[in-house]
């Protein structure tokens, strides 16, 4: 193999692919990335069984080849060289890179050890497809809410699944649940994706405003945007029927500028840090105002207050990083916030009209 490619295009699809070579395996080959000719591009590749990311870029291909070249060495390599045109050849196992005054050769492992990257049938998948930004909001709405523990890995991911002619997202790791419509749909869909999959996705659309191709099949997901691919496996089993936990009335319901209620929230949990981040909200509907009630034994305690339209009277103790966490990812100047005592779900949305995404935090126990 010999080509020329440039040195910010090889950078970022280093950048992209390395982030899914493993480092913990016991198979050596998958620390590393697989550089393939591929017609006048050269693509670069990695995968740890679980994702496979795939990048395609322009190149000027003298000798078409392949192999495969430890993931870490080679983008901290690549990354620290000028902005120049990089040379590669493979002389047997070894990669001889050259750009400008620079040179060196990696150890490499022939191309013929390193897994088969996976593919998805199109013409039998469902697809979609997705403007950017709709979908890095909808993603970041609902990944905050999966949850970490592999005992329960069905709730390790977001469940996109067609409900009523809509495509939902909905995440929930059993303390709190996040949902989010998306689109119109036709198709029939079930599917939970696993969060790192999701993350490794926006990574890679970070800068770009453009469209997402999504393509599910019975086992697999892939994401296309450009020349970067990603396919991940789903995480099997049956998701919660998490609608039942949506309550239908409440109580007290709150209308409050959002910023304000961020600025509470931050404020208190700065005092609760040795409570585990419990904070107690108390709604005065005579006063107009929402208070939030922290106390740190070692250090003091706190209570900020912000007008609000309120409808009732009520309490209620939540944990300060759950609720920060939502008013960061909810549309809109202003938003409601309701519940109905001090142990049903509290309810998080905007008061947009057409809001698209709601999220649900369960109280502690005050």
């Amino acid at each position: 193999m010999e080509l020329t490619v440039t040195q910010e295009n090889l950078t970022r699809a280093l950048n992209a692919t390395s982030r899914i070579a493993s480092t913990k395996t016991q198979l050596p080959i998958l620390s590393n990335i697989l550089l393939r000719t591929d017609g006048n591009r050269l693509l670069v590749a990695a995968t740890n069984l679980e994702i496979a990311s795939t990048q395609y870029i322009g190149a000027k291909i003298i000798k078409p080849g392949a192999i495969t070249i430890p993931a870490r060495l080679m983008s901290e390599f690549i990354s620290s060289l000028p902005k120049e045109s990089v040379e590669l050849k493979v002389k047997g196992d070894n990669l001889h890179i050259t750009s400008g005054k620079y040179s060196s050769i990696i150890n490499g492992v022939i191309a013929d050890e390193f897994p088969e990257l996976p593919t998805i049938n199109e013409k039998s998948s469902i697809r979609y497809t997705i403007n950017s930004d709709d979908f890095k909001q909808a993603v970041s709405q609902t990944i905050i809410t999966t949850s970490n523990d592999s005992t329960r890995p069905v709730l390790t991911g977001v469940f996109w699944h067609s409900y009523r002619g809509q495509l939902y997202l909905a995440a929930t790791d059993g303390y709190r649940l996040s949902e989010r419509r998306l689109v119109k749909t036709t198709s029939d869909v079930s599917a939970i994706i696993p969060t790192q999959t999701l993350q490794e996705v926006l990574r890679t659309i970070a800068e770009v405003e453009t469209e997402i191709d999504i393509l599910f099949d019975e086992t697999q997901v892939r994401f296309r945007v450009n020349e970067a691919e990603i396919i991940s496996r789903l995480i099997d089993g049956n998701f919660p029927d998490y609608r039942q936990l949506i309550p239908t009335s409440s109580e007290t319901k709150i209308v409050i500028n959002k910023s304000d209620f961020i600025r509470i929230t931050k404020i208190s949990g700065l005092f609760a840090r040795e409570s585990g981040g419990s904070v107690t909200l108390t709604a005065d509907s005579d006063k107009k105002s929402l208070s939030i009630h922290s106390i740190a034994s070692q250090l003091g305690e706190n209570t900020s207050e912000a007008s609000a339209d309120i409808s009732s009277n009520g309490q209620v103790t939540l944990n300060s990083r759950y609720l920060s966490e939502a008013l960061s990812v909810v549309d809109g100047d202003e938003v409601e916030f309701s519940f109905s005592g001090k142990i049903s779900p509290c309810v998080l949305k905007s008061t947009n009209e057409n809001t698209d995404y709601f999220h649900i935090i369960m109280p502690l126990k005050s």
